[in-house]
């Protein structure tokens, strides 16, 4: 069986496999629970708001592309499984069933503060072992916080 290798190893590699297997489920929850929210989204702002969570889906999905095919490149196995992003995310989950359009945008700028301090901590912790993959943290980070400001401009 072929593997892939790259070029850190040690604990320059550990550090670096965290940030990003953490980065994954970050994005990846992410991107479930903007959808589960633009399917159940009610209120006078339901349209712009359902649209918005459509933009915030495809910048989920995108970044979580991003880091995975970077952890590929290093030789470190991305794990993107349901259960996998279940028991690892730390994202808060909005509520079952029709959530009014005020309280999704209380949500979803609570969530992406969160999603932003974690993807800080990452890009602090892989400034030393790996500034690519920083540089890659650095720009989903700059991506999430365009998201959190247009949901908190909303408050």
């Amino acid at each position: 069986m072929a593997t892939i290798t790259g070029p850190l190893s040690g604990d320059a590699r550990k550090v670096v496999a965290e940030a990003l297997q953490g980065a994954l489920v970050d994005l990846i929850d992410l991107s479930l629970i903007a959808k589960q929210a633009h399917w159940n989204v009610v209120g006078a702002h339901f349209r712009p708001l359902h649209l918005q969570l459509d933009e915030l889906v495809a910048v989920a999905r995108e970044h979580a592309d991003t880091v995975a095919e970077r952890a590929v490149a290093l030789g470190i196995n991305p794990d993107g499984r349901s259960a996998t992003v279940a028991a690892g995310t730390k994202l808060q989950q909005p509520e079952h069933g029709w959530i009014e359009d005020g309280k999704v945008v209380a949500t979803f700028t609570d969530i992406l503060e969160g999603v932003i301090r974690r993807m800080r901590e990452r890009v602090a912790a892989t400034d030393e072992p790996d500034p690519v993959t920083q540089d890659l943290l650095i720009a989903v980070t700059q991506d999430v916080e365009k998201q959190h400001w247009m949901f908190q401009a909303q408050r």
